[in-house]
């Protein structure tokens, strides 16, 4: 059986400035260092995928530019396939802007470039070349036309659909009944369900008013402390490894990439989000959007001590 996983999403480049703490309006501040890295939502929860076991097939656009043509470059060196990667000759590739403070808490602006135009249209010829897809993974850094497009397409194809709720926004619920697993952290959960998260009983109560909207399946990833599952009437809390954490970019990304890997190899979902916990937890010691992520024997070995 197969388990390729089909992500449809965002690629960007980042740059990165490091600083002691991320500026208040109209505060300039002196950073330190300064790199830059590929990332995006979708791209970087495709590389995770790839890294960490699983068969990934990115479908998205980039502009017909040097960012372009290094993220595809990279691509290709993770081992992703990019049969379904578009070039927009209108538009840039997308970038990220990044701050991040001295406790690895960061603060993002993405100019959205080629991502913007990813159309429905493009999606079609893409997925007719993955027929053996197992899962979708979508994020929402994309129009949410084609978000829709994507999960209703993978809903009448018996594909299993995670979505990651990022950035969040008011047109969430309408897709949810499309969705089997869905995995806000804690401000999207809060903004999905209008319950406020203090703490893990409040996770699980924002979860609960998730399930009511239509989805299956609701993973609240909750930083140092992990995860909250509900899923099937049944709540487990899915502890993270205590880690000093140097920045936290990517570790949303990692955690998706590392569950859709965990659920296509038929992981049970408890089982996935400890893969996913632990897999992120090694990412936020590390600098950086695909930089950070780890690879499968990293994971286990992680796992195993």
């Amino acid at each position: 059986m197969s388990n390729k996983i089909l992500v449809v999403g965002s690629i960007n480049m980042d740059m990165v400035v490091k600083t002691a703490h991320i500026p208040r309006p109209g505060e300039t501040v002196l950073g330190g260092v300064f790199f830059m890295n590929p990332g995006g939502k979708g791209a970087n929860q495709a590389v995770a995928v790839a890294r960490l076991g699983g068969k990934a097939a990115f479908i998205g656009k980039i502009g017909d530019d040097i960012f372009g043509k290094q993220s595809a470059h990279l691509f290709d060196q993770e081992g992703v396939d990019i049969s379904g990667l578009a070039f927009d000759p209108e538009s840039p590739s997308g970038i990220a802007m990044i701050t991040v403070d001295e406790a690895g808490e960061n603060s993002i602006v993405v100019a959205p470039g080629a991502n913007a135009h990813l159309q429905p249209e493009d999606l079609a010829a893409a997925f007719d070349r993955h027929p053996d897809a197992k899962v979708l993974l979508i994020q929402l850094e994309i129009p949410m036309e084609t978000v829709q497009y994507a999960a209703r397409y993978a809903r009448e194809k018996g594909l299993l659909v995670i979505l990651n709720p990022a950035p969040a926004n008011e047109r969430i619920p309408g897709l949810l009944h499309l969705v089997d697993v869905i995995t806000p952290n804690e401000n999207e959960a809060e903004m999905l369900s209008g319950i406020t998260i203090k703490d893990i009983a409040g996770a699980k109560r924002a979860a609960e008013r998730i399930v009511s909207l239509g989805v299956k399946s609701v993973i609240v990833t909750l930083g140092r402390q992990g995860a909250v599952v509900l899923h099937n009437g049944q709540f487990h809390h899915v502890p993270a490894p205590k880690v000093e954490t140097v920045d936290t970019t990517a570790a949303g990304d990692v955690f998706n990439g590392a569950l859709a890997t965990a659920l296509a190899e038929g992981k049970p979902l408890e089982a996935a989000a400890a893969f996913a916990c632990n897999a992120a937890s090694i990412a936020v010691t590390r600098l950086g959007a695909q930089s950070s992520i780890p690879y499968r024997n990293e994971v286990l070995f992680n796992i195993m001590t």
